[in-house]
């Protein structure tokens, strides 16, 4: 989802961040291979043991290819749907997932436990083409020491980021290349409506907000507050990123602070869901079954929120002590029905693009 960079410096701790660029026609294999193909965003991470788990169950071999952020993903998958580089694609999210389902993405496939999910994050229950596998919170993140140095409350709700106190202090990403910058968007366009939003956004220009491609620059280039945005000298103090950045900082942090270095303005926070699927044109359907129903296992659900950064969506998984202390899910999410999204995202996002890019 978002904390790849989070992963990659804890590959000692026994994560798999499995990276390839390309695969060969053996790899990819046939109804019959014995690799089984994942095709994601750069924010995929599992344990190595919950992964070897899974191959010596199953017989299957996991191959992951990442594939930058999520909108770049999904965007990629579409246009190589005919002939797909994996079986199973994971990572497309609430605000893409009608672009996905309109495009012929996946196929037909309901896993084995899938009837654990939890209610409120199930979709298309009348075909199955897809299962939810996480949730998050895309919310604005703030550098708690730039606010405290500079004697200055944070900003806890979307109103307060057009405030003159907070000029030139806010860095997001572009709503048409990134998920969490498309996020950020729909949680405007939440809590303003179709016509207020515009305006809203006009106001966040003028108050000097910047605008980069994805959420590695954002978060860990111009963000003041993150341990990547403090060696590159990043200068805002304010970021569009996840409820869940803050414990990520502090697990990853050596020494561990006692407190998270960021905050989460609660009031900025728009609620995501991940999903994933079976491919429409998957070589190895039966290997990407397989892994689909491993996904929402417990085994998974418990091992995916310290890897990715992102809450379980399985009844009964567990949610670690420091995503409590840390990262609390939003209380008063902003929302979006999945068939308003689908009818508007696209006229939003080019909308926004001519106001605040042009």
């Amino acid at each position: 989802m978002h904390i790849k960079t989070f992963a990659v410096a804890a590959v000692g701790l026994g994560l798999v961040t499995l990276s390839a660029c390309g695969s060969s026609p053996s790899d990819k294999g046939s109804a019959g291979s014995k690799t089984v193909t994942l095709v994601s965003h750069n924010s995929w991470a599992a344990s190595k043991s919950v992964i070897a788990d899974f191959e010596k169950s199953s017989g299957y071999k996991v191959k992951v290819l990442e594939d930058g952020d999520a909108g770049q993903a999904v965007n990629k998958a579409i246009l190589t749907k005919d002939n797909p580089q994996g079986d199973v694609f994971f990572g497309v999210d609430n605000t893409l997932l009608s672009r996905a389902l309109d495009n012929g993405l996946f196929q037909q496939y309901e896993p084995k436990g899938a009837d654990l999910v939890l209610p409120q994050y199930r979709v298309d229950e009348a075909k199955h083409r897809v299962t939810p596998i996480d949730t998050g919170d895309i919310c604005v993140n703030y550098d708690k020491k730039y606010f405290a140095d500079h004697k200055l409350t944070p900003p806890a709700s979307f109103d307060d980021l057009i405030k003159p106190e907070y000029r030139n202090l806010l860095v997001t990403e572009n709503a048409a290349t990134s998920s969490p910058g498309l996020g950020f968007l729909l949680g405007t366009a939440a809590k303003y409506g179709d016509q207020g939003w515009q305006d809203y956004w006009k106001k966040l220009k003028a108050n000097g907000v910047k605008v980069v491609d994805g959420w590695e620059q954002a978060y860990n280039q111009e963000f003041s507050g993150s341990a990547g945005g403090r060696k590159a000298k990043g200068d805002r103090p304010l970021v569009v990123s996840y409820a869940s950045s803050p414990p990520a900082e502090v697990i990853y942090a050596d020494p561990r602070p006692k407190t998270a270095p960021t905050g989460v303005a609660q009031g900025t926070c728009f609620r995501q869901v991940e999903y994933a699927g079976l491919l429409s044109n998957a070589r190895n359907t039966e290997g990407g079954k397989a892994f689909l129903d491993f996904l929402i296992t417990k085994k998974f659900q418990d091992d995916m929120p310290l890897n990715m950064f992102v809450y379980p969506v399985r009844d009964g998984a567990q949610v670690p002590a420091e995503f409590a202390e840390y990262g609390p899910q939003a209380k008063n999410p902003e929302t979006l029905a999945p068939d308003r999204i689908a009818a508007n995202r696209d006229q939003w996002v080019k909308s926004w693009t001519s106001l605040v890019l042009r």
